[in-house]
């Protein structure tokens, strides 16, 4: 698949209707959905979160960690062909301990993988790249980004960035915090921990271009967190997950800012399977958008609760406080083919949710 560079009409064109999507205020969209089952007296029955066509039947807790494992922060998430789900978490333990924890879709133990990431556990995306897939990993402890098999064999490994002027100071930190594939072949590194740059490398992880840098403006970020290639209006562009700046933002193939959308609070990751496009938010909630960045529901949330999870952030290491139906802090999610979604949370002892989608 080729790149294709937009004309300045599809641009134009393209940037008046993220703009509008930006700006929208979405009636409803903090309305906070019933949490069916969560005051059963006997603790059996599941909660369901979630409204309309998007209702979800939750396991906190979910997937049967082996012993030898002991999760850390767990900050990503994907799922291969076969349906296996890959977490990489961040053990604190002194002892090196596999980053990468395999299960398969009924939760049983796989394999683990990645001591070498120990510490670093961070993005973590699967690629098919012709009969084979392949994991790309971001550290940001290590400051790289990993090209390995479904095995943890490592097919290249890129470190920081030399040429550009942010780096060309050797206190200038580099903390790779996740990728997004291009059409191209290539893929997108956000220096989401370090120097707050985009950078695009081609296919065989030479560099080609960067853009960003920190700030406010158009253009210009704060913590560029996570990102996705977005092609749901037919023409691809980079969806960005701009923390720190409270708001994703949108930029052509070639860094061109393109627009915003503002109807998140503190964005982490983004995964999208049809039109729907999946948001986590570390401020207690996940979202869904439909094709047009219009918000469908937040889901798990409720206002009491996201209120007593900023508060000192002292929930996320108190497990006895957790509430059934709720996040604590979402930081990544994605899709099975079936269209359930797993959720992986930044909670001290680590946690996945699975949202098995009921409607």
């Amino acid at each position: 698949m080729t790149q294709h560079a937009a004309s300045r009409s599809s641009q134009s064109s393209s940037r008046r209707s993220f703009l509008k999507t930006a700006g929208a205020t979405i009636a409803g969209s903090f309305f906070a959905p019933a949490i069916l089952g969560a005051a059963d007296k006997a603790g059996t029955k599941k909660p369901v979160i979630g409204e309309g066509a998007f209702q979800y039947e939750v396991t906190h807790g979910w997937g049967e960690v082996p012993k030898h494992i002991q999760w850390g922060e767990t900050h990503g998430v994907c799922v291969d062909e076969a349906g296996l789900i890959y977490i990489k978490h961040r053990s604190h333990s002194k002892s090196p301990m596999d980053a990468i924890v395999v299960f398969d879709p009924q939760g049983k133990f796989v394999r683990s993988f990645g001591k070498e990431y120990h510490g670093g556990g961070h993005g973590i995306d699967v690629r098919k790249e012709g009969n084979e897939e392949f994991l790309y990993l971001s550290d940001t402890k290590h400051g790289i980004v990993a090209k390995t098999n479904l095995t943890g064999e490592v097919v290249w490994k890129i470190g920081r960035p030399q040429a550009p002027e942010h780096y060309k100071n050797a206190k200038h930190r580099y903390s790779p915090t996740n990728i997004a594939f291009a059409p191209d072949g290539g893929f997108y590194v956000g220096d989401g921990y370090g120097s707050h740059f985009i950078h695009k490398y081609n296919s065989d992880g030479k560099p080609e271009f960067f853009w960003g840098g920190s700030g406010t403006e158009p253009g210009k970020m704060k913590t560029p967190h996570g990102m996705w290639l977005d092609t749901r209006d037919g023409t691809p562009k980079i969806a960005v997950c701009d923390r720190a700046n409270h708001r994703l933002q949108y930029f052509s193939l070639d860094g061109k800012h393109l627009g915003f959308v503002n109807t998140v609070s503190f964005p982490a990751d983004i995964d999208i399977q049809g039109d729907i496009m999946v948001v986590s938010d570390l401020h207690a909630r996940v979202t869904l958008f439909d094709k047009d960045n219009q918000v469908i529901t937040h889901l798990g949330y409720d206002q009491d609760w996201t209120n007593r999870v900023l508060d000192g952030f002292k929930i996320r290491k108190q497990p006895q406080q957790w509430e059934a139906g709720r996040f604590v802090h979402p930081h990544d999610a994605c899709f099975d083919q079936a269209g359930n979604l797993f959720v992986t949370e930044w909670v001290s002892t680590g946690r996945i949710s699975k949202l098995k989608k009921l409607s």
